[in-house]
């Protein structure tokens, strides 16, 4: 009896063994683990390699979205990698994309130095399987499956005309644009929609006299603003959309008697622009959070190569902490609209 009875209990223990076994290989099996298939961020895949190309490494603004979206991918699980030129140029941002596409990379997130001239290398990287999103600056959206758009251009080019306005005062006066590079399609669609936006009634004492280009280069941007000065001593005021461009503007106004006498306005970080805003050198400044632009941007990368979403409008995904975002016309993907510094805000941020 007592022998019959351990047995049964054998096989009631080695049954009770083996059911435990199979469910946690059915739990395993559901979250999709070591298969690499969905994780536990709103179904994304697992181990997604993703890659930032910006225009230029080693440039404050970029090294900031960058960093929000490697802390994206951590989230999902993914693995992240950062390359690209060190200047900004077209050109160099090809033989990037080539060498991504050959690492079979899943996501390339690219800010493009010209629309049109890494079409092809970009295409040629989607036909070997990777997706495209472009952020900060679109290509044609023939080269790529989403863009994250920082802000509308209609919302960035208002903004901006509005700072200058306000700096400069109801008298208006001579202004001129310090922009990025000539190539460069955020910064030609703001200046066009900037020249349209002077045109209205309120901005007809505004005369936008001169644009010219400091290729996103700290020392060639400080000379073009010391050229400007000096081709046009009647100029009130600078608008410079680029943060390399507003950086070293400030810097030189503030070592000169132009300042407090020409105002200067832009997008810029608040680590940039605090001492300049604190000296008396810029009321305001806007921009959104670089950080939160790349961290949408490689959530929406990982929502695409997941499968969670094709780039098509009307498309909805979730991207962790900022929650849930809808694919616009052209697979375009808003942040939200820019936002003014000045004094009295400048220092709650740090980026």
């Amino acid at each position: 009896m007592r022998a019959g009875t351990t047995r049964v209990r054998l096989v009631a223990m080695t049954v009770l063994a083996a059911l435990s076994l199979a469910t946690a290989a059915c739990a395993e099996d559901s979250t999709g683990g070591a298969a690499g298939g969905p994780g536990e961020a709103g179904g994304m895949k697992s181990g997604l390699k993703i890659a930032f190309l910006p225009k230029q490494v080693n440039n404050p603004y970029f090294t900031t979205s960058d960093n929000g979206g490697k802390a994206a991918v951590e989230e999902f699980k993914g693995s992240y990698s950062e390359t690209g030129p060190s200047e900004a140029s077209p050109s160099a941002q090809v033989s990037y994309i080539n060498t991504l596409s050959q690492q079979n990379t899943d996501v390339i997130v690219v800010s493009a130095n010209d629309k049109d001239a890494i079409c092809g290398a970009l295409n040629e990287a989607r036909q070997a399987g990777a997706k495209v999103v472009t952020f900060d600056s679109d290509t044609n959206p023939t080269c790529r499956d989403l863009f994250i758009n920082q802000a509308t251009a209609e919302g960035i080019a208002a903004n901006q005309v509005k700072l200058i306005s306000d700096a400069v005062g109801p008298e208006g006066g001579e202004i001129a644009i310090l922009s990025a590079t000539a190539n460069a399609t955020n910064q030609n669609a703001w200046i066009e929609l900037m020249k349209t936006e002077l045109a209205k009634p309120e901005y007809a004492k505004l005369k936008l006299v001169d644009t010219v280009y400091g290729d996103d280069q700290d020392q060639k941007s400080f000379t073009e603003t010391q050229a400007l000065l000096a081709k046009h001593p009647n100029l009130k005021g600078i608008i410079s959309p680029t943060t390399v461009g507003v950086a070293a503007a400030a810097r030189y106004l503030s070592g000169s008697t132009y300042k407090g006498k020409v105002q200067l306005t832009g997008l810029g970080t608040p680590n940039q622009m605090r001492a300049y805003v604190k000296d008396g050198t810029v009321k305001a400044f806007a921009l959104w959070n670089p950080a939160d632009l790349g961290y949408l941007a490689a959530y929406a990368g990982g929502a695409l190569a997941s499968g969670l979403i094709t780039g098509k409008e009307g498309d909805k995904f979730t991207a962790g902490k900022l929650g849930e975002y809808t694919v616009g016309k052209d697979g375009t993907v808003l942040l939200g609209d820019p936002y003014t510094f000045d004094a009295s805000n400048v220092d709650k941020f740090d980026f």
